[in-house]
């Protein structure tokens, strides 16, 4: 039997990668999900891509791409999973919270205040939102509604149970911890977990950006899309922005990343703080009006929570 460094190519790789395997990826990826790939992410792709051969057995790119490019569909999620970049943490950019608090404590109206997390990756974003709506409203029972989405369907699974180790809170206010999260004893010791009263604010869901149709209630009061705009190019983003235009009331506010910017897309969206966007004067005239409300009744975005905080 043949050991394993006979499947090995003349750089050491145990699988053979091409300049055109890697322009495939590239192609597959941008038409699925805009993510748009640099030269420089080459042996990232390699590295992230290996696993999936491994875990199918394929011994070759050259199969695997045509796999996909003859929509395997479950394949296509592991492999857009593969190719996610996930980096988040509670409260980061923290600047954003106060300025979010704010917001919702001027909500006077009789519908909840709703707020769409577009990239939540593990659930830190989504949870860091809830525990300022706890705050900004002096209750487990805001009136508030957390819709959540990620493209990749594993990072939701972590997300929606909230459960994190101890390492991802040791940097949070003691205070925070004590009073949002719950210590693991046991075989659970070492590992934190959010709230119930606030897993229950938030309804997680996979969602592609660039899907034609989203299955989002408007109008929202805000919209977190934060790192994840910088994967895409120019063209691709100003099309996404173009769409949260009709989602948002016309005072409402999107917030971005920190080396995120949308210069190009100023017939839309102005800035009015660092990272934080609103509706430019042209574009509310497009928008949904302050007086309807049309998520009030929706099961997918009315969750409720119980107690005081």
């Amino acid at each position: 039997m043949a050991d394993e460094d006979s499947f090995r190519d003349k750089s050491g790789r145990e699988f053979k990668f091409t300049s055109q395997d890697f322009k495939r990826v590239q192609k597959l990826i941008y038409d699925h999900a805009g993510i748009s790939l640099s030269e420089s992410k080459q042996e990232l792709v390699y590295s992230r891509l290996s696993r999936r051969l491994r875990a199918t057995g394929i011994r070759s790119f050259e199969e695997y791409l045509s796999l996909l490019e003859h929509d395997d569909e479950a394949e296509w999620e592991a492999f857009t999973n593969a190719l996610t970049t996930n980096l988040t943490s509670f409260f980061r950019e923290s600047h954003h919270f106060p300025i979010l608090a704010e917001h919702m404590r001027k909500h006077t109206g009789h519908e909840p205040f709703a707020i769409w997390c577009s990239a939540a990756s593990t659930g830190e974003e989504p949870f860091s939102i809830a525990m300022t709506a706890v705050d900004a409203f002096g209750s487990f029972t805001p009136p508030v509604t957390i819709i959540a989405t990620d493209l990749d369907t594993n990072v939701l699974e972590t997300a929606k149970a909230g459960v994190y180790p101890m390492a991802r809170v040791e940097k949070l206010d003691p205070d925070l911890v004590k009073r949002f999260f719950l210590r693991g004893t046991g075989k659970q010791e070492g590992y934190v977990r959010v709230r119930k009263e606030l897993r229950d604010m938030i309804t997680f869901r996979q969602l592609n950006l660039l899907d034609n149709n989203w299955p989002i209630r408007s109008p929202l009061d805000v919209i977190f899309c934060r790192n994840v705009m910088i994967y895409f190019d120019k063209h691709t983003q100003l099309e996404i922005l173009k769409k949260f235009v009709p989602l948002l009331r016309n005072d409402g506010l999107m917030f971005a990343g920190h080396s995120e910017s949308f210069y190009h897309a100023e017939a839309y969206f102005k800035l009015r703080g660092k990272t934080v966007y609103e509706l430019a004067a042209k574009a509310k005239t497009v928008s949904v009006p302050p007086s309807r409300r049309t998520d009030a009744d929706s099961p997918a975005l009315v969750q409720r929570g119980a107690g005081k905080p």
